[in-house]
């Protein structure tokens, strides 16, 4: 039952989270593109490779804490779903140039995130 919990609670956070950073970004981004979006998620995949090095090769982590954090709390922070509906009203609006760039971009972003958050989690 903890980790159910753990997950819950930490979802809930995380969610909070990305609307927080998501306005904060999108308030003073301007243009089409999904700047908030992109920022977070690009910043929560650094975050995930982070936490997990830290929490499997640095540290011993209750399988239950890992999970909330990595499940529950970036789970949520980061949102695929939110990325995908956007680039498809880019695409709706002819802005084939700017939904190539979100979604290609925030892949190889993305990916390039991981391997720095992993780095910086085995240096440390």
């Amino acid at each position: 039952m903890l980790p159910v919990v753990g997950i819950a609670v930490a979802g809930a956070f995380g969610a909070l989270a990305r609307y927080g950073l998501e306005g904060l970004v999108s308030d003073r981004a301007h243009g089409a593109f999904p700047w908030g979006t992109f920022v977070v998620n690009v910043s929560g995949s650094f975050l995930l490779g982070l936490a997990f090095v830290l929490m499997t090769e640095r540290t011993v982590v209750d399988p239950w804490l890992r999970s909330s954090l990595t499940i529950g709390f970036l789970g949520a922070y980061t949102t695929f779903s939110t990325l995908s509906f956007e680039s498809y009203r880019l695409l709706e609006d002819g802005a084939l140039g700017l939904a190539l760039a979100n979604t290609l971009g925030s892949l190889a972003a993305g990916l390039a995130a991981v391997y720095l958050g992993v780095v910086a989690g085995r240096a440390l």
